[in-house]
C-alpha cells in the first residue's frame, strides 16, 4: 500500500501508458461474428470470444467516459437471457474521446473482443471483457435505458471467491460462475450492466482520486464508527463497492466514513486497478453527513507513562502539515511522554542528492509542537546510509523517538550509526542497551530495502523501559482481494516475518536478562493483529499486542478499500500486561477523513511501570 499519492499517481501513468500491453488475446483474429453481448461476456470470467472478430452486437448506451486512458462507452442488451451468471453490458474501447454516440442511443458495434488487465498481467487483477478497435453504427436515439440492477444486502452473497483451480496456478478465471454463491462471481456477472446501490453507508472516506467506498451490508462487522473492520482472512467483508463519477470530479462528494449517500446511486459496474469492481456513477446520491469528529485521547495521569506511534507519511520541510501534525500530537493525542514517529523524511524530502540528516525536519515538527502549547520534545534517531531503506527514493525515512525530558529522561549510551547493531547486557542485575538508540541487527537481510528498528532506553520515575521502533516492510506487491487469484498470494509477508522473528528475538533478550523488565514494541508493523507477522512479533509470550484488549469494533488504525484494519501495533511484554493496569487508545484522525493529514490513525498506550 504506497503512502503517498506520488506513489499512485506513478502508477496511473505507467497503466495509462502500457494499456496496450495489459490486454490478452487469447486466439489469433478470426471471421466476424454476430453475436449477443451475453455471448460474449459468458459464464465465466474470460470471454468464449476473446480474439476473435464480432459484428453488429446491439445494445443500448448506458455511460460515456470521456476522461482518463480507459475511454470508451458502455452498452447493454436490453433483452436479457435466463442465465444469471451472463452479463448483458460491455464496455467498448475507443482509446480516444468517443464521438457520434450519445446515453439512450440503440447501436450496433463491430470490432475485436480482448481481456484487458487493469495494472497488467502482473498485477494479478482480473480482466474485463472488451470490444476494442470498434465501428459503430447508431441506429436511433433517445431509447429508454435497460433497468438498473439493485446491489442489495440480499443479493451479494456472504462467501468471497471460490477457491482457484490448482492447475492454473490458484486462478479463479476459467471456472463457471456461481453468482448466486459467491460475491466475487456476483459482481463479475453484472460487469458493464448499468447497477444501483441506495441509501449506502460510507465505509471509506473520498481520496484525492474522486473514489470512495460504501456497504450495501450496513451490519457487516460494523465499527463503531461506522466503518467496516477487517478482522480475519476469511471475513472479506463482501458488502463493500467503490464508488467513482462519471461526472464532474468537482461535483463528487467529500464524504467521510460514517456518511451516507442517501437516495439512489447509479452507473455501469466496472473494474479497475485500484479496487477492483466499482459503480461508476451517472447519478450519484445525496451526502448524507454523520457529523463523526476526529478523536481525542484522555490525558495520562502522572503516574502514567504513555507512549504513541503515529505514521506522519513522508514527512519534510516543504510540507504544509506541521501545524496540523502538531495540533494532533498536543490535542488529540495529549502531549505523550514518547512519541515514535514513523516515515520521517531527510531535510531535503524526496530530492536524491545523498543528504540523509533529518535535524530539520524535527526541529520544525517541535517547533509546531511547542506554538501549539505542547512540551518541548527532545528527540533521538539514527540516520540510515543513504537510500537503503526503502520508501520515497532519496527521502530516507525512518523511525524518530520524540521525548518529554520534563517526564522522561534517555539513557544515551554512545556508538549507534546505521549499521552498527544494539545489544542486550547486564548491569547490577538490570537489562541494559549497550547502544542507545541503537539499531537490531541492521545488517541482516530482513532489513533489506526495509527500515531497520530503532531501540531506546528510557527512564521513568526511576523505572528503565526499554521502547522499541518499528516499520515493517510494506504490503506494495500483494495481490489484492479481488485477484484472479483466490486466495490472493501474500508475497510481502515473508519479509515482515523475518523481521518479526528477529525483533522478538531481541526482545527474548532482554527479558532472559531480566524478567520483569518493561518493553514496548511498537509502530507501523503493517500488518494485522490476526496475522503471522503479528504471532511471531509476539512469540511465546514475549510481547502481546494491546490493541486486541479493544473491542472489535474499534481494532483499526488504517482504512484500505473500505476494510478498516490494524497496521499500527503496541505490544507489551509481560510485566506490562500482567497487572491490566494498562489502557490503550487508537485515536481516529486520519484514516476515516477525506481531509486526512496522514493515512494512519495513531496509537496511545498508557501504564504505571
Amino acid at each position: 500500500m504506497p503512502s503517498k499519492s506520488s506513489a499512485r499517481l506513478a502508477a496511473l501513468t505507467v497503466a495509462a501508458a502500457c494499456s496496450a500491453a495489459s490486454t490478452i488475446v487469447l486466439t489469433t483474429p478470426a471471421h466476424a461474428e454476430s453475436v449477443r453481448i451475453h455471448d460474449i461476456q459468458g459464464s465465466t470470467r474470460i470471454s468464449p470470444y476473446a480474439g476473435k472478430q464480432v459484428t453488429d452486437v446491439a445494445g443500448i448506451v448506458t455511460g460515456i467516459r470521456t476522461y482518463g486512458s480507459s475511454r470508451g462507452f458502455w452498452i447493454q442488451d436490453p433483452a436479457a437471457d435466463a442465465d444469471p451468471a451472463t452479463s448483458e453490458g460491455v464496455f467498448v474501447f475507443t482509446s480516444s474521446t468517443p464521438k457520434g454516440v450519445a446515453v439512450g442511443d440503440s447501436v450496433t458495434v463491430s470490432g475485436t473482443v480482448a481481456e484487458y488487465v487493469p495494472g497488467g498481467t502482473a498485477s494479478g487483477n482480473q480482466s474485463l471483457t472488451e470490444i476494442t478497435k470498434p465501428t459503430t453504427t447508431v441506429l436511433s436515439s433517445g431509447n429508454q435505458l435497460p433497468a438498473a440492477t439493485a446491489i442489495t444486502a440480499g443479493s451479494v452473497p456472504a462467501a468471497y471467491a471460490p477457491a482457484g483451480d490448482t492447475a492454473a496456478n490458484g486462478s479463479i478465471n476459467a471456472l463457471p460462475l456461481q453468482p448466486g454463491k459467491y460475491a466475487l462471481d456476483y459482481y463479475e456477472s453484472l460487469e458493464g450492466m448499468t447497477t444501483r446501490v441506495a441509501d449506502t453507508r460510507v465505509v471509506g472516506a473520498t481520496d484525492p482520486y474522486t473514489e470512495l467506498w460504501v456497504t450495501v451490508k450496513p451490519y457487516e462487522n460494523r465499527s463503531r464508527n461506522g466503518g467496516t473492520v477487517y478482522g480475519s482472512y476469511d471475513a472479506q467483508n463482501t458488502g463493500r463497492l467503490q464508488i467513482q463519477s462519471l461526472g464532474s470530479t468537482a461535483d463528487f462528494p467529500k464524504a467521510n466514513v460514517g456518511d451516507t449517500l442517501t437516495g439512489t446511486t447509479t452507473g455501469p459496474l466496472d473494474y479497475n486497478q485500484f479496487g477492483g469492481y466499482t459503480l461508476v456513477a451517472s447519478e450519484l446520491g445525496t451526502l448524507k453527513s454523520a457529523n463523526h469528529q476526529r478523536e481525542t485521547t484522555r490525558k495520562q495521569r502522572s503516574s502514567e507513562l504513555a507512549v504513541a506511534t503515529y505514521n506522519v507519511e513522508n514527512l519534510d520541510p516543504s510540507d504544509a502539515t506541521f501545524a496540523a501534525h502538531a495540533s494532533a500530537i498536543v490535542n488529540n493525542l495529549q502531549s505523550p511522554d514518547i512519541v515514535s514517529l514513523e516515515e520521517i523524511q531527510d531535510n531535503n524530502g524526496a530530492k536524491n542528492d545523498g543528504t540523509v540528516a533529518a535535524d530539520q525536519t524535527l526541529t520544525k515538527l517541535i517547533d509546531a509542537i511547542t506554538a501549539a502549547g505542547g512540551p518541548r520534545y527532545d528527540w533521538r534517531s539514527i540516520d540510515p546510509a543513504n537510500n537503503t531503506d526503502g520508501g520515497e527514493p532519496g527521502g530516507n525515512i525512518r523511525q524518530v523517538f520524540l521525548f518529554n525530558p520534563e517526564r522522561v529522561s534517555f539513557a544515551d549510551r554512545a556508538g549507534g550509526d546505521a549499521t552498527t547493531a544494539t545489544g542486550v547486557t547486564k548491569i547490577r542485575g538490570k537489562a541494559h542497551l549497550t547502544l542507545s538508540p541503537g539499531r537490531i541487527a541492521p545488517a541482516d537481510e530482513a532489513w533489506k530495502n526495509s527500515r531497520k528498528p530503532l531501540a531506546g532506553e528510557f527512564v521513568f520515575r526511576g523505572r528503565t523501559v526499554f521502547v522499541i521502533a518499528n516499520h515493517f516492510n510494506s504490503k506494495g506487491g500483494d495481490q489484492g482481494l479481488t485477484s484472479q487469484y483466490q486466495p490472493p498470494s501474500r508475497t510481502s509477508e515473508t519479509q515482515r516475518h523475518r523481521q518479526a522473528t528477529l525483533v522478538n528475538a531481541f526482545v527474548k533478550d532482554i527479558l532472559d536478562t531480566q524478567k520483569n523488565a518493561d518493553v514496548i514494541t511498537l509502530g507501523d508493523i503493517n500488518d494485522f493483529e490476526f496475522s503471522r507477522t503479528t504471532e511471531l512479533l509476539e512469540g511465546r509470550g514475549e510481547l502481546w499486542s494491546a490493541i486486541k484488549s479493544l473491542p472489535r469494533g474499534e481494532r483499526y488504525s488504517y482504512v484500505y478499500q473500505g476494510n478498516s484494519q490494524v497496521l499500527d501495533q503496541i505490544l507489551i511484554s509481560p510485566s506490562i500486561r500482567r497487572d491490566c493496569d494498562f489502557e490503550y487508545d487508537s485515536v481516529h484522525v486520519n484514516a476515516e477523513f477525506h481531509d486526512q493529514i496522514s493515512d494512519h490513525d495513531p496509537q496511545v498506550l498508557r501504564f504505571r511501570p
